[in-house]
């Protein structure tokens, strides 16, 4: 079990080198194929024309798509891994932050509460 001093030392570390919060984008990659009904060559044949999208789902259900450029796609990729980054961090801070709310396995049993 890890203890108290450990926690603390682990968190900080943690929190040392977070990824750059300017740098960050919640949502997913998507690529995708627009079809035209009629009157496209290209999509007469099949082909159709891809296209880069950023989904974004918020609170009620409601998403926002957006159109990227291709030449954004890889800036776009680095702010979603910063978001993953950032919130896998986050996730571990918790979760030490709430070992730090246990009693230390350490500590002597007279210092701990009486069930009596």
């Amino acid at each position: 079990m890890m203890k108290h001093e450990q926690a603390i030392a682990r968190r900080n570390r943690l929190l040392s080198h977070p990824p750059d919060l300017s740098a960050i984008l919640r949502g997913s990659l998507l690529h995708r194929t627009i079809r035209h009904r009629q009157g496209c060559p290209k999509c007469a044949r099949g082909e159709g024309h891809p296209v880069w999208v950023l989904t974004v789902g918020y609170p009620g259900g409601v998403t926002r798509q957006i159109s990227l450029r291709k030449e954004l796609v890889p800036q776009v990729r680095r702010w979603l891994k910063n978001y993953q980054k950032l919130r896998e961090t986050l996730e571990q801070v918790c979760d030490l932050n709430q070992r730090l709310l246990r009693p230390d396995a350490a500590e002597p049993s007279s210092r701990r509460r009486s069930r009596d």
